[in-house]
């Protein structure tokens, strides 16, 4: 999954990068509000993160103008001002949660897991194509009875597929949702890693899961 964290302290938001990065999402930084909004209309997100105090267009003027344009992806606001008024403000502006500062980085991370699950409104956790499972809540991934070690760009790589099977998913989209916007896609480094992700879930077992469709991307099938 892809989040964008608009946040204009750097420390701040290389802490929350790396820590979120290191729980298999791709995770995008904007530095002022106008970069934030911008990221935001051109990019499929699944989660921003977004500091009211922003240089350039504050948080909340970032906040009204994405659900004036109809947006609907959760939105959690982070800011040092912890005054009713605000949070009140915040979520009548079309927030789905508030974190105030400073916050522990597991909370931050239970937040943004609530509001992922409440956006893919799932019933379980679980994730499974054919013989192949992988848990949302654990990173525990099992092709049959054999429990499978991912690292966390492979966990993301796998998830991204797992929820799109039987559909071809192009090096850009991947580079999108698995990756950041500064990537390159014309790297073979997406092709390296579905590699590592056949041999890890592929090798030894009859039935192949990932297929490649020449000319267009990857495909994950479950099904004959």
């Amino acid at each position: 999954m892809r989040i964008l964290v608009v946040e204009d302290e750097k420390k701040v938001a290389s802490f929350i990068k790396k820590g979120l990065e290191e729980e298999h999402y791709a995770v995008d930084i904007a530095y002022d509000g106008e970069e934030g909004l911008a990221l935001a209309q051109i990019n499929e997100y699944d989660l921003i993160l977004l500091d009211i105090m922003l240089p350039r267009l504050d948080g909340m003027e970032v906040l009204r103008q994405i659900r004036r344009n109809g947006s609907n992806m959760p939105i959690l606001m982070l800011t040092a001002k912890d005054s009713v008024e605000d949070i009140v403000s915040g979520l009548d502006g079309g927030s789905d949660d508030y974190l105030t500062k400073p916050f522990s980085f597991a909370e931050l991370v239970a937040r943004v897991r609530s509001l992922l699950r409440r956006k893919a409104r799932e019933k379980t956790d679980i994730l499974t194509v054919g013989d192949l499972s992988l848990s949302t809540s654990t990173h525990r991934v099992k092709r049959g009875e054999r429990e499978i070690e991912l690292t966390p760009k492979e966990y993301a790589l796998l998830e991204y597929f797992m929820r799109n099977p039987n559909r071809i998913l192009t090096r850009t989209l991947i580079t999108e949702h698995v990756w950041d916007y500064h990537f390159d896609p014309e790297t073979n480094v997406i092709d390296v890693y579905v590699n590592y992700l056949r041999k890890k879930i592929d090798q030894g077992f009859e039935k192949k899961l990932i297929h490649t469709i020449r000319g267009s991307g990857y495909m994950m099938r479950g099904e004959p």
